[in-house]
């Protein structure tokens, strides 16, 4: 055995033994409890300030990857969660408490469900290894949601961020705290150990890790600004890819795991978050290559009902839930395209079958609403919104149109509460603030009244995580 692998042998032994399976509490990091606490304040930085992808296709098949690598793992303190993150970017990274992100640009450029479940298996061992608490704990801030608000800039990347004045105050917060929070090279290769340990535990092989850093490093980064986030906070790529290389010398790469959940969601990123021209692209030529490639006409419809071609979407979307008529999410994204063209009745016809416990239901719901709006079925359409918001009190979507809809059937009361429901969760306090005192205008019911006073004496301070006037930014909707 040549020198090299003699060192990566004793390595690997000295880190799962000093790694053991769970990493106890240290002097050097925060507790589990004051990790639990910073993450609240993490998760809310990070959706203030970034696209977080809401698409349960998408968020259901990340968690379903991650959690099956979680299983193969003892008992963990932490809860883990997976997201995605709308930005063509190569990054992924996990954060305080068990949060751990993909890129949507990162996840467009995977092939296979073993490339995917290498990315998180990685970023699931930096957290139970406790490398992000002894980051959190050499940062040396005291206040939660200013550090949560500096690990948010340092770990996503000040590209990421939604604005320029959000980029220039965590740049300005994160100057001095980005070398604190960098990984080591020891911290990678750490990670990289107990992370194969379970991914192939789980029934993941090496090769979905060594390709996708391969396929990280080979894109060419024209200067420093535009390397990836993940090479910046991920060290030792080469050393990384060197070591995998001599660990799979001899091995016969066994076929990628390309099942039928991965090439669903990868398609819904790809199609629905991704570049649209190179989507469009990628879909019309794979159609014309192969017409009977039901996910491909999957991913063409959805593309052209991105780009405002309903009519164009729903001929492709017919022929993918023909071929694969046993997906009911391929039901609901054709409903949406009925209802982006104008065919309301064919789209309330498909929406109406869709099982109310398929994956995407939730969408589904929102489109048969606003069908049933659209035929001015109000009440149904009311009690349709009811139900979601029900079923799912944090579909902020479902506040929306259900205030309008109480709109058209002049219940002034309930439009203006859910409207202001609505605004709130959106954190657009102003308007939130105007529909609310208008509920109050209206409202007899002498319960009603104090919770809606409630709600606005709990109103918070007008300016998020990163001292954003949120007030003052222009309502989209």
């Amino acid at each position: 055995m040549c020198k090299f692998k003699k060192f990566i042998a004793a390595w690997t032994a000295a880190v799962i033994f000093s790694c053991g399976l769970i990493i106890p509490e240290t002097a050097s990091s925060l507790t589990i409890k004051e990790e639990e606490e910073l993450s609240v304040e993490f998760l809310k930085a990070v959706f203030e300030a970034y696209d977080i992808i809401k698409d349960p296709v998408i968020n259901d098949y990340i968690n379903e990857v991650g959690q099956k690598i979680i299983s193969a793992m003892p008992p963990q303190p932490l809860a883990y969660k997976f997201y995605a993150v709308r930005q063509d970017a190569y990054n992924a990274f996990a954060g305080p408490g068990g949060n751990i992100f993909i890129f949507s640009g990162l996840f467009c450029a995977l092939e296979s469900e073993d490339e995917l479940a290498a990315l998180l298996a990685h970023e699931i061992a930096h957290v139970s290894c406790r490398h992000i608490s002894e980051m959190m704990k050499k940062s040396k801030k005291t206040n939660m949601a200013t550090m949560a608000g500096v690990v948010a800039g340092i770990l996503i990347g000040l590209g990421g961020a939604g604005t320029v004045g959000t980029a220039l105050t965590i740049g300005s917060m994160a100057a001095g705290q980005s070398i604190a929070l960098a990984y080591s090279r020891e911290n990678e290769m750490q990670a990289d150990q107990i992370g194969r340990t379970y991914l192939q535990k789980a029934g993941y092989n090496l090769n979905g890790l060594l390709s996708i850093l391969k396929k990280i490093r080979s894109v060419d980064w024209f200067d420093a600004e535009q390397i990836p986030t993940y090479l910046k906070t991920h060290p030792a790529t080469e050393e990384r890819i060197m070591y995998l290389d001599n660990l799979l010398e001899n091995r016969e790469a066994p076929p990628a795991k390309k099942n039928y959940a991965f090439e669903r969601a990868h398609t819904r990123i790809v199609a629905l978050y991704g570049d649209p021209d190179t989507a469009l692209r990628l879909f019309k030529g794979l159609v014309e290559e192969n017409p009977d490639n039901f996910m491909a006409q999957y991913g063409y419809g959805l593309i052209l009902n991105r780009e405002g071609n309903p009519k164009a979407a729903v001929d492709h979307l017919i022929i993918a839930l023909q071929k694969n008529p046993t997906d009911p999410g391929f039901k609901i994204d054709l409903g949406k395209a009925y209802f982006m063209a104008g065919e309301y009745l064919n789209a309330l016809k498909i929406l109406e079958k869709t099982s109310k416990s398929a994956i995407g239901t939730t969408i589904g719901h929102i489109y048969l609403g606003r069908s049933l709006m659209a035929l001015g079925r109000y009440e149904e359409a009311a009690d349709t919104f009811n139900t979601l918001i029900k079923d799912d009190p944090d579909n902020v979507d479902a506040y929306f149109f259900l205030g309008e809809t109480y709109g058209k059937l002049n219940q002034l009361t309930s439009a203006h509460y859910n409207l202001g429901q609505y605004y709130l969760k959106n954190r657009n306090l102003q308007t939130a603030r105007f529909h609310l005192n208008k509920a109050l205008e209206y409202e007899k019911n002498p319960e009603q009244i104090e919770k809606i006073k409630q709600l606005l004496k709990d109103l918070d301070p007008p300016t998020n995580f990163f001292g954003i006037d949120k007030e003052k930014e222009t309502d989209k909707k």
